[in-house]
């Protein structure tokens, strides 16, 4: 019989934590970075406000400037979202739904007679 291992109250705020952790998705970590960038308050003021580290903070700054330098000394690949690939897929789906049915109608010409199109059925 497996013995779980004991619960510290270190381990039960750690697990807190995690649990209770904010997310921030990448347009946001933008906005508070973009914020810092035009210098209306101190850093720890802002963090404070959005409930971040500074260490965090700063993590984010330079992931900031080092995708701009990236891209201005020419590096034009990026990351594409999930929006961005689901919309890809569909797009794609959509062409091969429609060469089958280019093909399908294709090999039907094939196999009908000459003439018989182009008779009139009254």
């Amino acid at each position: 019989m497996e013995q779980k291992p004991k619960r510290t109250t270190e381990n039960f705020i750690k697990e807190i934590c995690r649990k209770t952790r904010t997310l921030f998705f990448s347009e946001q970590k933008l906005v508070i970075v973009m914020e810092a960038q035009r210098a209306e308050y101190p850093i720890a003021e802002l963090c404070r406000k959005h409930g971040i580290s500074k260490a965090t903070f700063y993590k984010w700054n330079k992931g900031f400037m080092d995708a701009g330098k990236k891209r201005l000394s020419g590096d034009t690949t990026r990351e594409v979202t999930s929006d961005e690939i689901a919309e890809l897929r569909n797009k794609n789906k959509e062409l091969k739904e429609l060469v089958a049915d280019l093909l399908l109608e294709n090999d039907i010409q094939k196999k009908v007679p000459t003439g018989w199109l182009k008779r009139k059925v009254c």
